[in-house]
């Protein structure tokens, strides 16, 4: 009885996390307008502009929600191009020294794949394979967030959510990332949230290093189930 009892009790603890985990995520889901809603949309296009290092530049995205992304920035006459679709992707970027569009493969290609997806990898983690862990609470200055951290099943990568107690929305993110060859970790901060057609957009992004902004971008227009051309997903 003394070896059952704790693992009664460890069964018991492990279903009452899963739960409580999922609750929040579901939370976060219809704070945005809910999941299966923003499965419904069929395209998005979104518009605006980013500023790094002093320098502001157009920033067009173009999604086929779940098959094609395309992601274009014009940077001093530089054209830089992400794009994904249905299983392969590319990229074209001056500043890397890749003047023409170049086949991406591995992680670089899945995480083009994941962004695809209107909607956010964490709130439906179950569909793409990710798993998730609820890791307490921490306060971000001055507000209470739950931790969740979330593990992509396809890189092994993780990506930590600090989810407003209150709100369910997120205050921040935390994910490493290869920059100039050394691994960063890098948080993002959302704000600016409207509401489009029912659902609801964070219009402008801003990512740190060290608490040193690093980028910024801000949308000023998103359309969503708008015509896209998909031959401009083609290298």
């Amino acid at each position: 009885m003394k070896r059952i009892l704790p693992v009664l009790m460890c069964l018991f603890t492990q279903a009452t996390f899963a739960q409580n985990v999922d609750e929040l995520i579901q939370k976060y889901a219809d704070a945005l307008g809910g999941l299966d809603n923003i499965k419904k949309i069929e395209t998005c296009k979104m518009t605006g502009t980013g500023t790094q290092q002093g320098i502001t530049f157009p920033v067009t995205l173009q999604i086929i929600n779940g098959k094609a992304m395309r992601l274009d920035v014009e940077v001093m006459g530089q054209k830089i191009i992400n794009c994904y679709n249905n299983g392969t992707g590319w990229k074209q970027n001056p500043f890397e020294g890749i003047e023409s569009p170049t086949e991406v493969v591995d992680d670089e290609l899945a995480e083009l794949k994941s962004q695809t997806y209107l909607a956010n990898p964490l709130i439906d983690y179950k569909e793409r394979g990710n798993t998730v862990e609820l890791a307490g609470t921490e306060n971000i200055n001055g507000t209470d967030a739950s931790k969740i951290i979330l593990t992509d099943a396809a890189t092994g990568k993780k990506t930590t959510y600090y989810l407003d107690a209150q709100t369910s929305m997120p205050i921040k993110t935390v994910s490493t990332r290869e920059i100039n060859g050394m691994e960063m970790e890098v948080e993002t901060f959302s704000d600016d949230l409207k509401d489009i057609n029912g659902l609801k957009f964070f219009m402008s992004r801003s990512q740190k290093i060290d608490g040193q902004e690093i980028l910024s971008i801000k949308f000023d227009k998103v359309e969503l189930n708008v015509p896209i051309d998909e031959s401009i997903f083609k290298m």
